[in-house]
C-alpha cells in the first residue's frame, strides 16, 4: 500500500521573518515578505525598501517547505508550525558557518519589533561613516539616510569605494538606529547609538561577522573617486584574454564581434549583489546601445572552479536580469586572481570593476564598484556619465 503524503499550504498574506545571527546576545535580522499566489503557484515577495525579490523555486511537502533565492546559490529548509515557518537559511558559498536558524511569523507587518515615537528625524542626511575604526582595517564610507514621511520608518544604504549596501529598512527607535537587508546573497543588519553627536555601533553580516562602526553628519564629505582608484600600469597597453562563454566557446576580443567596436568589460561573479544591480542596469544599456555598435563582456569569477556549476549560476543569473550580453567563465575565483588575468590594471580592489574601451580597445575609463539605484542621486548621476561616455566612444 501506498502511504499519501498532504501537504499544507503558504498563507497568502504578509511574514515578519527574523534571521537568528547570535542566539546568546540576542541578535536577530528581521526582514518582511509576503505571499502571493499565482493560481495555485506561490510566490514569496521579499521587501527591503523599494526592493521586491520574487522568489518561485517553492518545494511544499507535507510539511516541508524548501525555497531557492532567485539568483543566489541559497536557499531556506522549513517545516510549517501551525501559520508560521521555521527552519534555516542555508548560504551554499559557504563550506562553514553556513546555515543561520530562520523563523517567519504570519500576520506580523513591523520589521523591528517597536512602536514609533514621536517623529522626530534626526538621522536625515549623509553621514560620514568609518568602519573599524582606530584600526589597521579602517575604512570610509558614506550613510546615506532618509526618514519616510518624517516619521520613525526609515531607509538608507552606505556608499563605499567598492560598491554599496543595496536597499536597507529599519527605524529609529529613542536615540538608536535599526537597518537591515535581506537580499538572498548578504543578510545585513546595523544597529547604534547617537550620543554626543555621533553614531556608534555594530555591523552583523551572515553567521559570524561583527564590525564597530561610527559616524558623523557631514553633507560635504566625500569618497575617493572610482575612477582613480584602479587604472593602467602602461596607458599604451590594451586588455586581452581568452575564456569560454556559457556555450563553452573560447571567447576574446581579438573576435570579429568586437572588431571597431567599442566594448565595455564587467569584472563580476554571480555571487556578488553590486554585481547583480550592475547587470541588471548593463542589460538595459546594451538593449539601448548594441544596435549602434556597443558590446559587453562580463568576465566572471566565481565562487567555483567547477565550470558546470559556475555555468547553471551565471545562466539563473543570466536568466533573471534578460543579460543578452556575453559572459565568459575565467574558472577563477578572488580579486588577486582578477588582477592576474588583467594584469594590464595596477589592481582590481571590488567587484564589479568596469573598464570602458574605446574602438581601437584602448582603455578610456575604469570604474571600481557599482552605487546602485539604492543610492538615489548617486546612482543617476553615475547613469549620466556612462550613457554619455558610451554615446561618445560609438561617434568616434
Amino acid at each position: 500500500m501506498s502511504s499519501l503524503v498532504f501537504s499544507k499550504k503558504l498563507k497568502e498574506g504578509n511574514y515578519r521573518a527574523i534571521l537568528i545571527l547570535n542566539e546568546k546576545d540576542n541578535i536577530e535580522l528581521p526582514f518582511n515578505f509576503e505571499v502571493k499566489y499565482k493560481g495555485k503557484k506561490p510566490n514569496i515577495i521579499i521587501k527591503n525598501a523599494d526592493e521586491r525579490i520574487v522568489v518561485d523555486e517553492i518545494k511544499i511537502k507535507g510539511d516541508s517547505v524548501i525555497f531557492k533565492m532567485p539568483i543566489f546559490d541559497t536557499e531556506f529548509r522549513t517545516v510549517f508550525v501551525e501559520d508560521n515557518l521555521e527552519g534555516v537559511w542555508i548560504n551554499h558559498y559557504k563550506t562553514t558557518n553556513n546555515t543561520i536558524k530562520f523563523k517567519a511569523t504570519f500576520g506580523e507587518n513591523n520589521r523591528f519589533a517597536f512602536v514609533p515615537g514621536k517623529a522626530n528625524p534626526y538621522f536625515e542626511g549623509r553621514w560620514e561613516t568609518t568602519f573599524s575604526p582606530n584600526t589597521k582595517d579602517s575604512s570610509k564610507a558614506i550613510g546615506v539616510f532618509h526618514h519616510s514621511e518624517q516619521t520613525d520608518y526609515m531607509t538608507g544604504t552606505f556608499l563605499t569605494e567598492t560598491g554599496d549596501y543595496r536597499y536597507l529598512e529599519g527605524m529609529k527607535h529613542g536615540n538608536k538606529l535599526y537597518l537591515s537587508c535581506f537580499d538572498g546573497g548578504h543578510a545585513y543588519l546595523f544597529v547604534a547609538e547617537y550620543t554626543d553627536e555621533k553614531l556608534n555601533g555594530n555591523f552583523y553580516s551572515g553567521a559570524t561577522y561583527v564590525e564597530p562602526w561610527t559616524a558623523k553628519l557631514n553633507p560635504d564629505f566625500k569618497l575617493n573617486d572610482a575612477e582613480e582608484i584602479t587604472f593602467l600600469k602602461n596607458k599604451d597597453e590594451k586588455i586581452n584574454f581568452s575564456f569560454p562563454n556559457l556555450d563553452k566557446k573560447i571567447t576574446s576580443l581579438n573576435d570579429k564581434k568586437f572588431e571597431n567596436k567599442p566594448v565595455i568589460i564587467q569584472v563580476m561573479g554571480s555571487w556578488c549583489p553590486n554585481c547583480m544591480d550592475e547587470s541588471a542596469y548593463l542589460a538595459q544599456v546594451y538593449k539601448q546601445y548594441q544596435k549602434e555598435g556597443l558590446e559587453i563582456v562580463a568576465l566572471a569569477f566565481e565562487k567555483t572552479s567547477d565550470l558546470e556549476k559556475a555555468k547553471n549560476n551565471l545562466l539563473r543569473l543570466k536568466k533573471r536580469l534578460g543579460m543578452d550580453y556575453e559572459i565568459l567563465i575565467t574558472q577563477q575565483t578572488g580579486k588577486d586572481k582578477a588582477s592576474e588575468v588583467l594584469s594590464a590594471l595596477n589592481k582590481i580592489t571590488a567587484f564589479p570593476t568596469t573598464i570602458f574601451l574605446n574602438k581601437q580597445h584602448k582603455v578610456v575609463k575604469v570604474h571600481t564598484g557599482f552605487s546602485g539605484p539604492a543610492t538615489g542621486a548617486d546612482y543617476e548621476v553615475f547613469k549620466q556619465r556612462t550613457e554619455s561616455l558610451i554615446k561618445q566612444l560609438l561617434k568616434e
